[in-house]
């Protein structure tokens, strides 16, 4: 007889965080992939993620050593600004959000101009191999980012973190960092996940451009079902729904940043 265990894997998350509430769909997305049968919630300041199996190594360690491992492909070799990805087996995973106009993947880029979009992705990715970062506080690593293939050049990130899109916003400072080619820390966890989390999660667009709701759920949801729960879609498992803005980094209106959330009420949605 076959038994089936369940394995439980917990990483805290700040829901006002757009960037780490879908960095917790991103690793969602590949459990589901590389192991099957997963389902994630949201329960007190912490994002849960539940797989089945008969008892082999299913910890977030190995998933993240697993997908550090696995080379990220550029698609359109002619185009390293935006070039559909693929993670390939075991993932087998396409990446490409940003082309969908069906559904308004493409309102949710931030990049532009010069920023290599896969160069960009691999030098985030990479980090998810230093097993120091493998516990509950995997989204609060940050650092400046240094590219694999170049270790002396510096990889600014997507800017899906709100924390590092607030400090590149010139409201809160004064002047714009990236104007001035200013470094910060970025976190790399995040902007990877997320990126990979927004292929299948999406938030739900409203009546002002570039402002997108969100909501998060408390109840344990399959992969196929959380993306309806993520854009408010199951209102019976949302636990608080949120609304951020993409707004523009640069004064030259072209780089964008995803901004920190504000919980909504009730009677906003």
């Amino acid at each position: 007889m076959n038994t089936k265990y369940d394995h439980v894997i917990r990483v805290r998350v700040d829901p006002t965080n757009p960037g780490q509430f879908f960095a917790c769909c991103g690793l969602l997305e590949l459990a589901e992939r590389l192991w099957k049968e997963c389902e994630g919630w949201f329960e007190k300041g912490m994002f849960h993620l539940r797989t089945f199996g008969d008892g082999e190594d299913r910890t977030l360690s190995s998933l993240l050593c697993k997908v550090s491992k696995t080379p990220l492909r550029q698609i359109d070799t002619e185009d390293d600004f935006s070039s559909p990805m693929e993670l390939p087996t075991p993932f087998g995973l396409r990446i490409d959000w940003w082309k969908d106009e069906d559904t308004g993947g493409n309102q949710l880029k931030v990049w532009a101009g010069s920023m290599r979009s896969v160069r960009i992705a691999r030098a985030m990715q990479a980090t998810l191999s230093r097993t120091e970062l493998h516990n509950e506080g995997l989204f609060e690593y940050g650092a400046v980012v240094y590219d694999p293939q170049e270790p002396d050049k510096k990889v600014e990130p997507f800017y899906f973190d709100a924390r590092r899109g607030s400090n590149a916003l010139a409201i809160d400072i004064g002047f714009m960092p990236d104007s001035l080619s200013m470094t910060t820390v970025a976190y790399p966890t995040v902007e990877f996940l997320c990126l990979v989390g927004l292929q299948r999660f999406r938030p739900m667009p409203t009546d002002t451009r570039r402002v997108f709701d969100y909501s998060t759920w408390q109840v344990p949801l399959a992969t196929q079902v959380a993306p309806l729960a993520a854009c408010g879609g199951l209102p019976h498992a949302s636990d608080c729904s949120y609304r951020f803005q993409i707004a523009f980094r640069t004064d030259k209106r072209k780089h964008k940043a995803f901004t920190p959330a504000t919980p909504l009420e009730r009677s906003e949605l």
